[in-house]
């Protein structure tokens, strides 16, 4: 069975060919600026060859006849034709309450993603186009597979999803703690399981996805009990370009110092703050990284600040595990900044952490491992997240059991 792995943004809609048989990656690929006369598409050959053609994407209808064009390439194609593939999983990012597990898209699914789109109003209109793209262009008797980022998290108590405000914009408005990333956070929870021998059921874990977008979430016994992001992705601890939580008196004092409407404001807290409005340099923490070394006091702040906010989420976690077995750190930083794991463990010696600053130095680029020695209390890890190959297996399953 292959089968196509969708994650559509509402200018770029990236995309996997998985063969489920061996769970190999046949192609793999991302359409980039749609709807701009800028538009391309990159992707693989078979044989790792990289590839970049300019194509007329003014729609993700357009975009995904790219795809079908890249996928059946007779130089540089996976596969024959498009009756090859079996399947389609999408990534969603918001399901609200609604949905604590994968789907099959129908109408009805259809109809609940858009009216959750006022939750993720980026995301879910996005994910809605590739949905009827796909329809369009493969035809509706292909199955079609909705993955949510936010069903891992709806295991969450009350006492951890709910905000201190009237009761009412909860029943009125669904105003609560959704978390994201959590394709990823399951994909990680499993794999640390596997690699300390252990069940899920059994394991008290932190998992930390640290990239543009991070967030943190503690899971006990296989159920999420908290996790760091909130409302929207907005929440939690600094990143790229987002401020992460804060007080609230913040955003109304801004708003009334500067005559800000909420929509100007909203600009500045999700693309204009984070390690871009600290360091003033970059929303990229490789630019960062060159400017603190290179002496910048506020890159460095940046950097600090960061460190010490994933450390102290990691230690309320602790708490509201009672212990904890394993910290693992996966994306695109988690993965690839030795800085950043090392500066964050410094912080949870005091819990009996104690990190191969060796290993951890050369630990990037792909390179995976346990970074704690092995006479450390907690169990820390490198694990490559893989959120398409979760998406690939809730979708293997669902339309094996239609």
């Amino acid at each position: 069975m292959k089968i196509l792995v969708i994650n559509a943004g509402s200018s770029s809609l990236k995309y996997q060919l998985i063969d489920m048989d061996d769970e190999k990656v046949l192609a793999k690929g991302n359409c980039e600026r749609i709807g701009t006369d800028g538009a391309f598409i990159g992707f693989k050959s078979p044989d790792g060859k990289k590839v970049e053609r300019k194509v007329q994407m003014l729609n993700h209808t357009q975009a995904f006849e790219a795809v079908k064009d890249a996928l059946t390439d007779p130089e540089y194609g996976a596969i024959e034709n498009l009756s090859d593939v079996s399947a389609i999983g999408h990534r969603i990012v918001q399901g609200g309450s609604y949905f604590d597990k994968s789907v099959l898209v129908n109408n009805a699914v259809i109809n609940k993603i858009r009216e959750l789109a006022p939750l993720a109003p980026l995301h879910n209109p996005a994910h809605l186009q590739g949905i009827e793209a796909c329809t369009r262009v493969f035809g509706p008797k292909v199955p079609q597979v909705a993955v949510f980022d936010t069903a891992f998290h709806q295991t969450m108590p009350e006492k951890a999803y709910m905000f201190a405000i009237p009761y009412k914009y909860y029943q009125k408005f669904g105003v609560r703690k959704y978390g994201a990333h959590g394709t990823s956070h399951r994909y990680v929870t499993e794999k640390m399981a596997e690699l300390m021998g252990k069940k899920v059921k059994e394991l008290k874990l932190i998992t930390c996805h640290i990239g543009n977008g991070s967030s943190i979430t503690a899971v006990k016994n296989g159920k999420v009990i908290d996790t760091s992001m909130g409302l929207t992705p907005l929440g939690g601890f600094m990143m790229g370009t987002r401020s992460g939580s804060l007080d609230p008196s913040v955003i109304t004092f801004i708003e009334e110092k500067e005559h800000l409407t909420p929509e100007e404001m909203s600009e500045i807290l999700n693309k204009k703050s984070g390690l871009l409005g600290v360091s003033g340099v970059s929303s990229d923490d490789r630019d960062v990284s060159a400017a603190e070394q290179n002496g910048n006091l506020r890159a460095h702040l940046a950097h600090e600040m960061l460190y010490y906010q994933i450390a102290k989420f990691i230690g309320s976690y602790y708490i509201a595990l009672g212990g904890c077995d394993g910290i693992v750190f996966t994306a695109g930083l988690g993965e690839n900044q030795p800085q950043l794991r090392e500066k964050v463990c410094d912080y949870l010696e005091c819990l009996g952490v104690k990190m191969d600053k060796e290993f951890n130095a050369r630990a990037l680029h792909g390179v995976t491992g346990t970074l704690s020695t092995p006479d450390s209390k907690i169990r820390v890890e490198l694990i490559a997240t893989d959120e398409e190959m979760v998406i690939a297996r809730d979708t293997k399953a669902i339309v094996e059991a239609l």
